[in-house]
C-alpha cells in the first residue's frame, strides 16, 4: 500500500494524515480479543495508572502477543512509512495505550522525537508514529490532541516531568503550547475501530484525562529509518528497541488468517 499525492502533501504540510477504515472489524477483533489477557499480565512492560489498576501502557506487546506481532509487520502500515521516510525502517517502540473509562490519565504536551533524541540518542527526526484505533475514538473518551504544522518548529525546549503521571515525559511549557496553538490550532482526530492516524515525530501532541464512561485503546508503532537508529541505551530495551533489522512486511491477510483459525478452533 502507498499514500497518494494528496496524503503525502498533507503529511508534509500538516504533520499528520488519517487513514479511515484501514483495517476491517474482523481484523481489529483479533487484536482486541487479546487485550484482556495482556492487560491482566504482571510484567515489567505493563504499566498502570498512578493509584489505579487501570493499564496506561503495555510496551512491546509483539514479544508476548501473536496478533500484535503480526500488526507490527503489516504491509498496510509499513509500506506508507517506508514511503514517507524514504527507505527501510525498524521498530523503535511499540506500545498499547489505554484510556480506561473514568480512570485514563493525562498525557502532557510533548514531542516524541524530543524524547527519542534526549533519552535514546536518535540522530534525526527520521522517524514517525502510527496510531491504530482499537476502539472508537470520540471527543469524549480522551482523543489525541495534535497541533497541526508544529512539526515545522523542530525540537522544542522541554522539561523532564517525572512526577505528574506514571510515565516520565519531556513536556512543553504553557507559553510555548499557547503560541503554537494560536498559529496552528488544535485538532482531535476521531475515528472508528480500524482507523489509522500517522503523525510526524516532531508534531506537538497530548491527550486529556478520560472522565467519560467509555474507554478507548490505541496501539502505537514508532518506526525509524534504519540509518537513523538510536545511539545510547539508557532506557529498557522493551521501551527503546535495539534490534535495527529492517522490517520485512508479511502477508496482507495475516490478521484474517488468525480470525479464521479462531473460527475453526471454535467449531
Amino acid at each position: 500500500m502507498k499514500l497518494n499525492q494528496e496524503q503525502l502533501d498533507q503529511f508534509e504540510t500538516e504533520g499528520w494524515v488519517m487513514l479511515p477504515d484501514l483495517f476491517a472489524q474482523e481484523e481489529i477483533d483479533v487484536l482486541t480479543n487479546d487485550l484482556p489477557r495482556i492487560f491482566a499480565m504482571d510484567r515489567d512492560e505493563v504499566w498502570r495508572e498512578s493509584g489505579s489498576e487501570a493499564v496506561r501502557t503495555a510496551f512491546a506487546a509483539h514479544y508476548y502477543s501473536e496478533p500484535f506481532r503480526r500488526l507490527g509487520l503489516h504491509p498496510r502500515m509499513i509500506g506508507p512509512v517506508m514511503q514517507l521516510l524514504d527507505g527501510p525502517v525498524y521498530l523503535h517502540q511499540y506500545k498499547i495505550n489505554g484510556k480506561a473509562a473514568f480512570d485514563g490519565d493525562v498525557w502532557q504536551w510533548h514531542q516524541d522525537y524530543g524524547t527519542w533524541a534526549r533519552d535514546d540518542g536518535m540522530p534525526e527526526a527520521r522517524a514517525m508514529n502510527i496510531a491504530v484505533y482499537l476502539d472508537e475514538v470520540t471527543e469524549f473518551n480522551g482523543p489525541l490532541y495534535l497541533i497541526p504544522r508544529s512539526h515545522k518548529a523542530g525540537v522544542i525546549e522541554a522539561g523532564h516531568d517525572t512526577l505528574t503521571t506514571s510515565y516520565p515525559l519531556w513536556t512543553l511549557d504553557k507559553e510555548t503550547v499557547a503560541k503554537l496553538a494560536d498559529e496552528g490550532g488544535i485538532i482531535a482526530p476521531k475515528g472508528k475501530p480500524g482507523s489509522v492516524l500517522m503523525f510526524h515525530s516532531n508534531i506537538v501532541h497530548a491527550s486529556a484525562p478520560n472522565i467519560s464512561p467509555w474507554g478507548r485503546v490505541i496501539a502505537y508503532l514508532s518506526l525509524c529509518h534504519v540509518d537513523n537508529h538510536i545511539t545510547q541505551f539508557k532506557r529498557e530495551e522493551w521501551i527503546a528497541h535495539r534490534d535495527f533489522t529492517p522490517i520485512e512486511p508479511i502477508d496482507d491477510d495475516c490478521l484474517r488468517e488468525l480470525a479464521r483459525e479462531g473460527t475453526a478452533a471454535a467449531e
